[in-house]
């Protein structure tokens, strides 16, 4: 039985990957925000129904198209918030909204099943929604526990008197807010307010602009009939740096004129984003001299539970965290599963079976031993370089080996980064290296463990992620690993292949699912769809 499934969030591909290699599934339309992820999706997939936006689809019309959809996959992004006084200038992660719109493909599609996928922190309750105007109406969300939670608007070294009634007036009038190319400009100011030679710096990069702009503040203020506080403060912003730049003798004062400034604009784009995405603010308050939005929030997963397992959708959901390493994958590679099926088919998920334990792991050796010798190129073309048949090739060699050898591109080694690729052994990394090769680093010490590491051969990978942003290096050669070479990490075959800028191509294979692991779970959930269907 060949089942239809739409892939939400798709990225490259990954996890339609693993469901088409089961032989079961026809993939009708996809959804992926990026453009460089679509297009090596549209290379692989070749879809006629690719959507850039999973927020404007027609459910409704793509089922009077295509037909019914059995088994909705994909991986919603989900980033967490810290709750108590964020200094963030943003409030809200978009990312968290997207959530929303994979349980809306869910409640509109009515499949049979759908696999969520995504990062196993997800059980945390790191995760959340704020509690929205439109949730005060549904009784299940009101029904779940919710925290309450303190935005902090403004700190106490800028609050004022009187500046709750103020803020919720400016709220009904933006006229206050700051274009955004300026506040830019303002803010690379303000991050330099401890380092004066890069205050200055960037003063002189962007100094002509901010002359006019400062001087356009400076003729509205002074023709205003009153000013209100946020004004004033612009007003003397102006005229704080503007003098900095005549004699650079005040630069405490210009910090000080800058900090209350853009705390006061930080304060408005707080309050719009709240009020642009319809957050209910149970009230504004002063706490601990601060300024604070209360507000209340609940966990992303109660949310996906309460909706998805009542009426009148009904699906039994099981939650399971999988590792890439025990289905093939040579790598240690956790992701927190959500499975739903329909309660109607009075069926129980069970997880696949592991079959890789330890022992028997696959190594970074056997995925890219291979084409060890092939020379990497560093720029990005369309040419591939032809590859000799391994007659007697095992393992993920004779799975993922082709004929035809794309994406086998690299960085640029600069001096640096040579004599560090030089000094490390297998399995070292940055802490590893002598003192002098480590000056480029701020802060060496706070660098992740997996910065300039060597794999090894004989074990598997840790978790794929950008291999080029964390720079790891080839277990044998004084390289980074190719694109290719993390992509067969990730065990995509060969005949996978990626499109785009060589940044967005590694990062596009250290988003993606690993097929193996995508086809582990294809496989147990379609093993049950086919014994209902018998």
């Amino acid at each position: 039985m060949i089942y239809n499934v739409i892939d939400l969030f798709a990225g490259a591909g990954g996890l339609s990957l693993g469901f088409k290699q089961t032989g079961q599934v026809k993939i009708i339309a996809a959804a992926e925000n990026n453009l460089n992820a679509r297009k090596t999706y549209k290379r692989n997939f070749k879809l006629a129904r690719l959507y850039s936006d999973v927020r404007t689809i027609d459910y409704a019309e793509l089922q009077d198209t295509v037909g019914p959809v059995d088994i909705v996959i994909g991986g919603p992004p989900c980033q967490g918030f810290s709750n108590a006084n964020r200094q963030h200038t943003t409030v809200i992660s978009m990312n968290n909204r997207l959530v929303k719109e994979y349980v809306r493909a869910i409640c509109e599609l009515n499949p049979k099943a759908f696999v969520m996928e995504n990062v196993a922190m997800l059980r945390s309750q790191v995760h959340r929604f704020f509690l929205e105007e439109q949730d005060l109406d549904n009784e299940r969300i009101m029904g779940l526990p919710l925290s309450e939670d303190k935005i902090e608007i403004l700190p106490e070294c800028v609050n004022f008197e009187n500046s709750i009634a103020f803020l919720e007036s400016a709220r009904e009038e933006m006229g206050y807010a700051w274009a955004e190319s300026f506040y830019k400009i303002i803010n690379i100011l303000y991050r330099y307010r401890i380092n004066q030679a890069k205050f200055d710096a960037s003063l002189e990069k962007y100094q002509k602009k901010l002359i006019a702009q400062l001087s356009e503040i400076l003729k509205i203020t002074a023709e205003a009939d009153e000013l209100n506080i946020l004004k004033e403060n612009d007003s003397k912003m102006a005229k704080a740096i503007l003098q900095y730049i005549e004699q650079k003798d005040n630069f405490d004062d210009t910090v000080l004129a800058i900090s209350n400034s853009i705390m006061m604009q930080r304060a408005i784009m707080k309050i719009k984003e709240l009020t642009d995405n319809n957050i209910h603010i149970f009230e504004y308050k002063e706490e601990k001299g601060s300024l604070v939005a209360v507000v209340k929030s609940y966990p992303v997963l109660d949310y996906i539970r309460v909706i998805l397992e009542n009426e009148p959708y009904n699906y039994t959901l099981s939650e399971n965290t999988l590792n890439a390493i025990h289905y093939g994958a040579p790598q240690r590679r956790e992701r927190f599963i959500i499975v739903g099926l329909k309660k109607e088919m009075d069926a129980k998920y069970t997880a696949p079976e592991i079959k890789f334990t330890e022992g028997n792991y696959r190594t970074v050796h056997d995925a890219i031993a291979d084409i060890q010798d092939i020379t990497s190129v560093t720029e990005v073309t369309g040419d591939y370089i032809e590859l000799e048949a391994h007659p007697n090739a095992t393992g993920l060699e004779k799975e993922l080996r082709g004929r035809a050898l794309y994406n086998h591109i690299t960085t640029a080694t600069r001096e640096t980064a040579m004599a560090r690729f030089k000094a490390l052994k297998a399995g070292e990394n940055f802490h590893d290296l002598d003192p002098e090769l480590k000056t480029t680093y701020s802060n060496a010490d706070r660098t992740q463990n997996t910065i300039y590491m060597r794999l090894k051969y004989n074990e598997p990978s840790g978790t794929v992620v950008n291999v080029r942003k964390s720079m790891w290096i080839h277990p044998e050669l004084d390289r980074a690993i190719s694109i290719r070479e993390a992509a067969r990490l990730q065990t995509f075959p060969d005949s996978f292949i990626f499109e785009g800028t060589k940044d967005s191509q590694y990062q596009q294979v250290g988003n993606a699912v690993p097929p193996y692991l995508a086809k582990a779970i294809a496989d147990s959930v379609i093993s049950i769809l086919n014994n209902v269907a018998e």
